[in-house]
């Protein structure tokens, strides 16, 4: 669990410029569906992709990684033509997308730096991101601004870092990276991508009438009674390492009719907990965990392969803080494992149809984690002619609208060779000493909090 050592470097970066697609695409407005259309979608997500120099002995001009992506982008915009419009909000805040042709905003630049200096592991919090993603001003508005910026950086090696911000209404993890694939496909050669891209968003669209069938916890309106602002200006970005070892530990901690649970089962229970204690809430104080569940197979007939917009839920377990911390971990277990189940295609249903009648509301924030767990994403595959990255996936944790909230569980393998999870997770600097002290409790096979209750107590919306 080692904290990535400090590394400092130059990027030099050509002014922004808008890649517009290839090809005349058709001038036409398309709706956002009511799952895309949530507040807690309205956000910028930053990915980053690092590469490695290729080995092979070719002509350098046509390996220029700014050169065969600005190429492949617009191709790809051809297809993918309404990432190059801009969303506009019409009645009951419902959005679509004007499919002008505009573009999306590119960034050629280069780094003094080498993929080695950054060290054996790669992984978030990334030295310097805010330059190898720049955030160009009056670009990250949801509406009326670029969909996607991508920024390609040169590397001293010969290697290359590919950085996007992406509007998340437009996609989830699995949309992006069929979208990612394409234009590395077509980087590597393609005319066409090997999926072509479905919009159909009205599939996911509210019912008419709407009705609200199941329950949603995540969308509770919770008073914020204790005034919990997050402290900005003291969040700690941390990456924690869950290899074989690791969760061999911690499934020791578990009863034995529950150790046939997944890791991500095993380790979102873990890390709520030990969040939730490292924070010190009152002990009758609810706490919610919600888990991101992709529902694309949990349709009849499933989504069509294809689809990138957003088709997941938010489920919610929700208990008080006493319960979560006083008991045996088994207890969060319980609660994550029930939770991943509720989602079926009339959950989705209920849930388009909740956005209708309540205003698109943001999930519940106050005292809420979120996990997504992007292993299965896809992230790691994407070859732009330079063999897979060395890491790709989320540019950091604790992204979205309200800061600290969400940690991805990032596929990862180490200097051993072994493969694993990488978690970010931001707390305040209080809160993180705190968790990392709860962790390596755990992991040493010791399930008893360890936190001083007459130390400092930590308020916060996370």
């Amino acid at each position: 669990m080692a904290l990535q050592e400090s590394l400092a470097f130059t990027v030099t970066r050509q002014s922004p410029e808008l890649i517009t697609p290839s090809k005349a695409t058709p001038h036409e407005y398309k709706l956002l569906s009511d799952i895309d259309d949530q507040e807690g979608l309205r956000f910028q997500i930053p990915v980053i992709q690092f590469y490695a120099k290729k080995n092979d002995f070719v002509d350098a001009r046509k390996m220029d990684p700014v050169k065969v992506i600005r190429e492949a982008l617009a191709k790809t915009l051809v297809f993918y033509y309404p990432f190059a419009g801009r969303l506009r909000e019409g009645a009951g805040r419902k959005m679509g997308v004007d499919c002008t042709a505009e573009g999306v905003m590119f960034i050629e630049a280069d780094a003094d730096v080498t993929l080695e200096e950054f060290g054996d592991a790669l992984q978030p919090p990334f030295p310097c991101l805010e330059e190898l993603l720049f955030d160009v001003p009056g670009s990250a508005g949801v509406l009326d601004c670029p969909l996607l910026l991508i920024q390609v950086t040169r590397l001293k090696c010969g290697g290359f870092i590919f950085a996007l911000r992406l509007n998340h209404t437009m996609s989830d993890a699995a949309g992006l990276v069929q979208f990612m694939t394409a234009l590395s496909e077509i980087a590597r050669g393609a005319s066409v991508p090997s999926i072509p891209p479905v919009w159909q968003r009205e599939l996911l669209n509210a019912r008419d009438p709407p009705r609200v069938t199941c329950t949603h916890r995540e969308y509770d309106e919770v008073a914020d009674t204790n005034g919990t602002i997050l402290p900005l200006d003291d969040m700690v970005h941390r990456s924690f390492f869950f290899g074989p070892t690791e969760i061999r530990a911690l499934r020791q901690l578990v009863p034995p009719h529950l150790r046939k649970c997944s890791s991500f089962e095993l380790l979102t229970a873990c890390l709520w907990r030990s969040r939730t204690r490292s924070l010190q809430l009152e002990p009758e104080e609810e706490v919610r965990m919600l888990c991101i569940v992709n529902a694309r197979a949990r349709f009849n007939p499933p989504l069509p392969i294809g689809y990138y917009g957003n088709a997941f839920a938010f489920p919610g377990a929700l208990t008080t803080a006493g319960k979560l911390c006083q008991n045996p971990i088994g207890y969060a277990l319980e609660l994550v494992r029930k939770t991943k189940e509720d989602v079926t295609e009339e959950y989705m249903r209920s849930v388009a149809d909740l956005m209708v009648l309540k205003d698109r509301p943001h999930f519940t924030a106050v005292r809420t984690y979120l996990v997504s767990d992007v292993t299965r994403a896809g992230f790691g595959e994407i070859d732009f002619g330079w063999g897979k990255p060395a890491y790709g996936g989320p540019a950091r944790g604790g992204v979205g609208v309200i800061p600290g909230l969400t940690s991805f569980y990032i596929p990862f393998k180490n200097k051993k060779g072994e493969n694993g999870i990488v978690m970010p997770i931001c707390l305040p600097a209080p809160a993180m000493e705190k968790f990392v002290a709860e962790l390596d409790g755990m992991l040493k096979n010791n399930d008893q909090p360890v936190i001083n209750h007459t130390s400092i107590h930590i308020t916060s919306a996370l």
